[in-house]
């Protein structure tokens, strides 16, 4: 049984068979792959009341470990948004009592973000999820030393293409 990109490269090598489309196989599968993955993530988050950026915005400070505090703009750096962007992500959390705004008592022109009680309750319970249904999607088709092989060629194909690691220590 092929998948739906097959189809598309058969059609290219009827038209164009000129072309090596075998790229647009690996492009298309990745992306595929992406949007698919990216509903069952979507539905969990909607689940807990959030949305992806969100989620993402909570879970940074979630993994940035107690007391759970970073600036707006190290959380823009972190989402690769804006900072106008990250400002109305947080007006919207903070109005849901998932996370306050306090001036930096260190530096008065600064503002810090930390996550409330309420706002780490959430988080940890979509993070649960989140990861639950990430595997069960891995798991339908692969198998574990199948994900690990897959998870080394992306991580492989990602440095390449210069997404490295923020921290390189």
């Amino acid at each position: 049984m092929a998948d739906r990109v097959s189809d598309y490269l058969a059609q290219w090598a009827a038209v164009r068979p000129d072309l090596d489309v075998s790229s647009m196989g690996v492009v298309g599968r990745i992306s595929r792959a992406g949007e698919i993955l990216g509903r069952a993530v979507s539905e969990n988050f909607r689940e807990h009341g959030i949305q992806s950026g969100e989620f993402d915005t909570l879970a940074t400070l979630r993994r940035s470990g107690a007391p759970h505090t970073l600036t707006p703009g190290q959380l823009a750096r972190s989402a690769m948004v804006s900072g106008a962007a990250m400002t109305n992500r947080l007006q919207r959390l903070e109005d849901r009592g998932l996370l306050e705004r306090a001036t930096d008592p260190d530096n008065r022109r600064s503002v810090r973000v930390r996550l409330t009680e309420a706002g780490l309750e959430v988080v940890d319970a979509a993070v649960a999820t989140h990861v639950a249904t990430q595997q069960q999607a891995l798991d339908q088709a692969l198998t574990p030393r199948e994900q690990a092989q897959l998870a080394d060629l992306l991580e492989r194909f990602l440095e390449g293409s210069g997404d490295n690691s923020a921290d390189p220590g």
